[in-house]
């Protein structure tokens, strides 16, 4: 089944702010989570995947779950204020009519069914004081896997990102460091796909494919770090647009071909 956006609600390959890295932003007030056109598609894929591939979605260690039940009483609070959701005492009304009952024994399955992103939780280890990867949803993996990188800290999630130098590691390991409880952070990342299938698992050093030819996609992670006030953990969150390139805008397209992720392109 074919998911895509219609529409790409932002442009990080020509924003200043977002291309450079880390490139983070604050998010708008009560923008954490995000809601789109592509919601009901989304949420069946996600039902679909943690049913037939629970082990790669879906991961957490012990020393999380304190974590990961403050993050689905966070989400559900966000929820709570948003049109489109009824939260109830035991279960949680969604936009696309399905009742997502409130399972704090399996966190991360809840979460699963209730909105588009993806979640990763990282806590700090008081040895290294660097972040780890405790507990993670994953359903939308853009070349990587759960099992490669859980438990693993920050310089050891991106080894296999060229730009992810010692200066880079040092940029993002102060942001976790200074994230406040309160202000999230936000920015985006673009990659042209040859298709639009959301679950992309790959192993470490496994490149995907040049997409060359017609009917490309543009997919795009809007990413946000979370600080949770009680565990003190840094949330993660990942919602991914896929968009076919011949629905950007005007701008957009102009834009695309003047960057270096649009060499090679014809629009």
């Amino acid at each position: 089944m074919r998911i895509t956006q219609s529409s790409l609600p932002f442009t990080p390959w020509a924003d200043r702010g977002l291309a450079s890295l880390p490139g983070m932003q604050p998010v708008p007030q009560g923008a954490w989570l995000q809601v789109d056109d592509a919601y009901g598609a989304q949420m069946q894929h996600r039902t679909g995947l943690l049913a037939q591939k629970p082990e790669q979605v879906c991961a957490m260690l012990p020393t999380a779950v304190s974590a990961v039940l403050e993050m689905l009483e966070q989400v559900i609070a966000d929820l709570g204020k948003r049109d489109g959701f009824t939260v109830g005492p035991d279960s949680v009304l969604c936009p696309d009519g399905r009742h997502v009952v409130r399972d704090t024994r399996r966190p991360l399955e809840t979460l699963c069914g209730l909105v588009q992103e993806d979640f990763c939780v990282l806590q700090e280890d008081p040895d290294s004081k660097s972040h780890v990867l405790t507990a993670a949803i994953l359903c939308f993996p853009a070349s990587w896997t759960l099992a490669e990188k859980m438990g693993r800290p920050l310089i050891g999630i991106h080894d296999t990102v060229e730009e992810y130098d010692d200066t880079l590691a040092r940029r993002v390991q102060r942001l976790f460091d200074v994230l406040r409880v309160g202000q999230p952070l936000w920015r985006a990342n673009a990659l042209v796909y040859a298709e639009p299938e959301l679950f992309q698992p790959r192993p470490g050093g496994v490149r995907r494919a040049q997409p060359t030819g017609d009917g490309l996609f543009l997919r795009s992670e809007r990413q946000s770090l979370l600080r949770l006030p009680v565990s003190r953990a840094v949330v993660f969150s990942i919602h991914t647009y896929v968009v076919p390139l011949e629905n950007l805008t005007a701008q957009q397209k102009q834009s695309l071909l003047r960057s270096p992720l649009g060499a090679g392109l014809e629009l």
